[in-house]
C-alpha cells in the first residue's frame, strides 16, 4: 500500500491512462467494524472500476486543529491506521496536512483541484453528514451535483450496527472510559491496544526493581488510564506484563505516557515498535505518599497480573 503525504505529492491528472480512484474520506479512528464495512465496499467497487482503492485522512484531525482542548482521545495513530487499512486491501492512504490554509479552501476548490484534478476520482463513499471546505459549506448534496458534472458517482456510508447499537469511534471511547474492554473489543473487531516505539526513560522503574518499556503518547490523549494486565507483542514474540497509562503523579510526572513491566523478560526493546494489548484493568492511577508505598503497590499489581495470566492460560487449555 502506498502512503502519500501532502497535496503536493499528488500528481495532477494530466495522464489519460491514469486509472483514477475510488475514494473515501474520514478520520477512520480505530478502523473499527463500521469502518471495515465501508472499506470492504470501497475495495469491491475499485475492483469493478479497475481503479485504486484510496482512503483520505487528515493530520491533525480537524477537531484537533479547531478545538484542541476538547478534541477526543484518539483510538489509534496514523501508523496504526496504515497497518490496519493495508490488511483490508487498500491501495493508497492519502494523508493531508490539515492546517488553517487547507481549511480555508472553498468547497468548489476541494472538489475540482483535489478530487478531480489530482485524484481523478471515479467514485466517492462518504457519510451523508460529511461537510468540507471553508466554513463547512460543502455537503453531500454538493458532491452529488459535482459528480454529475465531473463524471464520478457518490454513495453514502451505511451505519454498521451490532445488537441494535451503531458502531462509532465515540461509542468505543465511551466503553473504554467505563473500563469495558470487552465491549470495545466487540466494536473494534479486535482487543484495544496501543502501538508505539520504546524510548529511553529515566530508569526509575529499574531502580525500583520493576524495569519498564516506555512509550510516549505524543500528540494523542489516551482513552484509557490506570494500571492494566497486558499482552506485549514485539520482535521477541508474545509476552505478558502490567502497564501504567498516565502521568506518574507519585514521581512528579507531567507528560502522559505508557510504561510496561514485562514479566520474566530481559531483552533490549529500545527503539523497537511494540504493541501493548489491554487485557484487564487492575486499578486507577493514584498518587502515593512515598516511593516505598508505590513500590509495594507495584509488587501487588505484578502479582495480580501474574495470577490473571495464569488463570487465562488455564481457561485456554480447558477449551482446547
Amino acid at each position: 500500500m502506498h502512503l502519500t503525504r501532502g497535496i503536493h505529492n499528488l500528481r495532477i491528472n494530466d495522464d489519460k491512462n491514469r486509472r483514477g480512484c475510488v475514494l473515501t474520506i474520514g478520520n477512520f479512528d480505530g478502523v473499527h467494524l463500521g469502518h471495515q464495512q465501508v472499506i470492504l465496499a470501497l475495495v469491491e467497487k475499485a475492483k469493478k472500476l479497475d481503479c485504486e482503492a484510496a482512503v483520505l485522512v487528515f493530520e491533525p484531525q480537524p477537531q484537533e486543529l479547531f478545538s484542541p482542548e476538547t478534541a477526543p482521545a484518539r483510538l489509534c495513530r496514523l501508523r496504526d491506521k496504515y497497518a490496519l487499512l493495508k490488511k483490508l486491501g487498500i491501495d493508497r492512504l492519502i494523508c493531508i496536512n490539515f492546517n488553517k490554509k487547507f481549511a480555508s479552501l472553498s468547497a468548489e476548490t476541494f472538489i475540482e483541484e483535489l478530487l478531480v484534478k489530482r485524484l481523478a476520482i471515479k467514485h466517492l463513499i462518504v457519510g451523508d453528514d460529511f461537510h468540507f471546505g471553508k466554513n463547512r459549506q460543502g455537503d453531500f448534496s454538493m458532491l452529488k451535483t459535482a459528480g454529475k458534472k465531473f463524471d464520478f458517482s457518490v454513495t453514502d456510508t451505511a451505519s454498521h450496527k451490532l445488537a441494535g447499537c451503531r458502531v462509532s469511534s465515540t461509542a468505543i471511547r465511551q466503553l473504554l472510559e467505563k473500563d469495558d474492554l470487552d465491549g470495545a473489543k466487540v466494536m473494534l473487531g479486535r482487543p484495544y491496544s496501543i502501538i508505539g516505539k520504546v524510548f529511553h526513560g529515566d530508569k526509575r522503574g529499574r531502580e525500583m526493581g520493576f524495569p519498564t518499556a516506555n512509550i510516549r503518547l505524543k500528540r494523542r490523549v489516551s482513552p484509557v488510564s490506570g494500571v492494566y494486565v497486558v499482552q506485549v507483542n514485539s520482535q521477541f514474540g508474545q509476552h505478558f506484563g502490567v502497564a501504567n497509562v498516565g502521568s506518574r503523579p507519585t514521581v512528579a510526572g507531567i507528560r502522559q505516557q505508557l510504561e510496561v513491566h514485562i514479566f520474566d523478560f530481559d531483552n533490549n526493546l529500545y527503539g523497537a515498535v511494540i504493541e501493548v494489548v489491554m487485557l484487564k484493568k487492575l486499578r486507577s492511577e493514584q498518587k502515593f505518599s512515598s516511593l516505598a508505598e508505590l513500590i509495594q503497590q507495584i509488587a501487588i499489581d505484578t502479582e495480580q497480573g501474574r495470577t490473571y495470566v495464569q488463570n487465562l492460560a488455564q481457561i485456554q487449555d480447558n477449551t482446547k
